[in-house]
């Protein structure tokens, strides 16, 4: 069993920057991607980016892309989202999401969730 824990997120100005971290523990050496989704009220969650774990391989949405930049620490089982400039639509639900196979884009692919922080970015 994975268990990952959201951190970060809050109430931002638009142009401002919020950086989110999602610490895994458990059984971490049998996830092979990790990855962030967001859902705002009313949607379904959606695809922001992803990274595999040993490789590298990164993978994001258009609209963050320039923007957003996923990193990891693998020392520390930790995974970043470092989200700049910022806009009223990037306010959602982050989820920070691992699974035990490659990149994918589907929420539905994914083996284990963090608990979700909330990102505000006012207007």
């Amino acid at each position: 069993q994975v268990h990952l824990v959201n951190s970060g997120g809050g109430l931002v100005q638009a142009g401002g920057s919020l950086r989110l971290s999602c610490a895994a523990s458990g059984r971490t050496f049998s996830i092979y991607t990790m990855g962030w989704f967001r859902q705002a009220p009313g949607k379904e969650r959606d695809f922001v980016a992803a990274m595999t774990r040993s490789a590298g391989s990164t993978s994001y949405e258009d609209s963050v892309k320039g923007r957003f930049t996923i990193s990891k620490d693998n020392a520390k089982n930790t995974m970043y989202l470092q989200m700049n400039s910022l806009k009223p639509e990037d306010t959602a639900v982050y989820y920070c999401a691992a699974r035990l196979s490659g990149i994918s884009t589907d929420y539905r692919n994914y083996n284990y969730w963090g608990q979700g922080t909330q990102v505000t970015v006012s207007s």
